[in-house]
């Protein structure tokens, strides 16, 4: 007799979520965060402009964690809204140095002194924004609240430029991973054939 016991068959739908722990996530939480508080102190409230910058950052964070749960069943779909997710961003980014460049404010170069600040302030950031029992500067890390009108957008800049790259490598990673191991239609339909086969 055969007491061994038996490995547990991996389930078909693989596990999803956990988005709060994606750095991609994180990073662009804080940009649709300071967002509101930019466009809240530099934007006409009853403007176009305000609702579509403030949309196109909540849109990168929604599609990131829509994204992330639709990978339950389909991997395409979290490809598509992580793409969605990054888009948004860049129209938020075109919309920041639009603002720039109207108002007639420097907009940084990559690795000017401002930029690389802020860049040090992020990569130096390492508490756990899924942690939510840590609330000291939570939605205004970057004290957007009280910098002047260049350095605020600057800065918002950055940040984006960073949660852009993070989602770039997040794609090919996905991308990878679909190309390996096929999507969640083609995993239903081998499970099918196998349990035919013991039939």
């Amino acid at each position: 007799m055969n007491n061994k016991p038996q490995k547990p068959k991996p389930s078909l739908i693989p596990p999803h979520g956990g988005y709060h722990n994606l750095k991609s996530y994180q990073t662009a939480e804080i940009v649709y965060d300071a967002t509101v508080i930019f466009c809240d102190r530099f934007i006409d409230k009853r403007s176009r402009t305000h609702d579509q910058m403030v949309q196109a950052a909540r849109s990168g964070v929604q599609n990131i964690a829509e994204g992330s749960m639709a990978s339950a069943t389909s991997k395409k779909t979290e490809l598509k809204l992580t793409g969605v997710a990054r888009a948004s961003l860049e129209e938020l980014l075109l919309d920041f140095q639009a603002f720039l460049r109207q108002k007639g404010l420097r907009i940084w170069a990559k690795d000017s002194p401002e930029a690389l600040a802020v860049r040090r302030k992020y990569l130096s950031d390492k508490s756990d924004k899924s942690d939510m029992s840590d609330t000291s500067d939570l939605s205004d890390p970057y004290k957007i609240v009280t910098a002047s009108p260049q350095v605020a957008a600057n800065t918002l800049i950055c940040l984006i430029n960073q949660a852009s790259y993070l989602l770039g490598r997040q794609l090919q990673r996905l991308e990878q991973q679909f190309l390996t191991e096929g999507g969640f239609t083609e995993k239903l339909y081998q499970a099918r054939q196998q349990a035919r086969k013991k039939l």
